[in-house]
């Protein structure tokens, strides 16, 4: 890892500090940068994430939920 001086304006630090928290700013911009500076083998990711067995099973019981919730609205 390493440390990164970068300058932004008063209002944009502002709203950092108040939105994303003092101690987050630095995750928030890697996360942020992250997609647009690293090239990434999709394949790969979606292998791992399929992997994962609970977060395949969150994601199952966040899907079902969402398809009853769209089967009790009215039309």
């Amino acid at each position: 890892m390493r440390k990164l001086t970068i300058t932004v304006e008063d209002e944009v630090y502002s709203g950092l500090h108040r939105q994303i928290g003092p101690r987050k700013i630095s995750k928030f911009l890697n996360d942020l940068a992250r997609p647009h500076v690293i090239e990434e083998d999709l394949d790969t990711a979606y292998r791992e994430m399929a992997a994962d067995e609970d977060r395949e099973s969150e994601a199952l019981e966040w899907s079902e939920a969402m398809v009853s919730d769209v089967a009790d609205e009215r039309r």
